[in-house]
């Protein structure tokens, strides 16, 4: 049997609209991931470490200020400098088709925008770890 998924999502800056990111997380519970939830308000640091010390598979990060341009780059760095380059970035909420490429480009896994259903978020979400293969 193999060990089960661990993510942690996170919501990174300003932004105060988590009714997503919660609904996500009882999505991955409900499909048998370890879902660990930041809360609101984290910095790119706070983000990074929780994800390091607790050794997940992937960081979902939820965004819906517009602010994805300057938190995912601080994000990858952070990620690169403590030698964690094989978690998982996924960025979720609202990302105009101008940045998918450029997010792509600079490390970001996938991007599940608002209308992702459920049952295609567990199921990409799998594919990443399934492709990336053991740690």
């Amino acid at each position: 049997m193999s060990l089960p998924i661990r993510v942690l999502l996170a919501k990174v800056g300003l932004d105060g609209h988590d009714r997503g990111v919660k609904v996500v997380a009882r999505t991955l519970r409900d499909a048998g991931m370890d879902v660990i939830y930041t809360g609101l308000h984290r910095t790119p640091e706070e983000v990074v470490n929780a994800a390091v010390q607790e050794d997940v598979d992937i960081l979902g990060v939820s965004l819906l200020s517009g602010a994805h341009m300057t938190i995912c780059p601080k994000i990858m760095r952070l990620l690169k400098d403590k030698d964690a380059e094989d978690t998982i970035v996924v960025v979720g909420g609202v990302v105009p088709d101008e940045d998918v490429i450029p997010l792509r480009d600079m490390g970001v896994k996938e991007l599940l925008l608002q209308d992702t259903t459920p049952k295609e978020i567990v199921a990409r979400l799998e594919k990443l770890v399934q492709e990336r293969g053991p740690r």
